[in-house]
């Protein structure tokens, strides 16, 4: 079976340092979850995967065991050519996606030639109950559509949202942040009227204040929007 080949040669991989000092950086992944392969190894591997005409049988077989499965998912998703097939292969996975790495590191290169389909399933997925679900569809919006595409529309997607969940609130902080580095004055008016919750506008307000391309002047106003009281 595919998945007994692929376990193994990932174990043949591991280094304990690693997997250790990524239990640290994902606490919501059990050690005992993670084999502990260094991410460039997993690129590799995902590369060599990719050609095989069986890698299907790894990729329908849901849920997978460790979490250095869902990276090598996560990563032969991204090189995936065909956009439909890429995207039904996103949608079935996402649900399994259980940490901001895997959900965050999975962005496949060929949604950037098809902008205007994707935003079809980006409004699904910020409407999904599954965290993970809406964290990677802000961040497809962070990532697509900040530039040339941009509208404000999108940062308007984004302001809606109201999350419990930490890792939801943080990527929103952060695509907000990005805005203000890529389109700081369409953007700006979000945070003068306070449009996101007290602690996710302070957020993005110190993750833009550390940004490098954020400039002084803009810093120190931003610093002044931050809301003291937090409710």
């Amino acid at each position: 079976m595919l998945t007994d080949e692929i376990r193994e040669e990932l174990f043949r991989l591991q280094d304990p340092d690693y997997r250790d000092f990524q239990s640290r950086l994902i606490p919501t992944m059990s050690t005992d979850r993670m084999i502990g392969v260094r991410t460039p190894e997993l690129r590799k591997f995902a590369k060599e995967l990719g050609k095989r005409p069986d890698k299907d049988e790894f990729l329908e077989n849901l849920p997978h065991r460790y979490y250095d499965e869902d990276q090598l998912h996560a990563f032969l998703l991204s090189e995936m050519k065909d956009y439909g097939e890429c995207l039904a292969a996103v949608e079935r996975f996402l649900p399994f996606v259980n940490n901001w790495a895997t959900c965050d590191q999975m962005s496949p290169r060929v949604f950037r030639k098809h902008r205007t389909e994707l935003l079809t399933p980006i409004r699904d997925w910020l409407t999904s109950e599954q965290p993970y679900t809406v964290r990677f569809g802000v961040g497809m919006l962070m990532e697509h559509y900040l530039d040339g595409d941009f509208d404000l529309a999108y940062p308007e997607m984004v302001a809606r949202l109201r999350s419990d969940e930490y890792y939801v609130n943080m990527m929103i902080a952060w695509y907000f942040a990005t805005a203000l580095a890529k389109q700081y004055d369409a953007v700006l008016p979000f945070l003068e009227e306070q449009r996101l919750d007290d602690w996710t506008h302070n957020k993005a307000i110190q993750k833009a204040i550390e940004s490098r391309r954020t400039t002084p002047e803009q810093k120190a106003y931003l610093r002044g929007l931050k809301i003291k009281r937090q409710k």
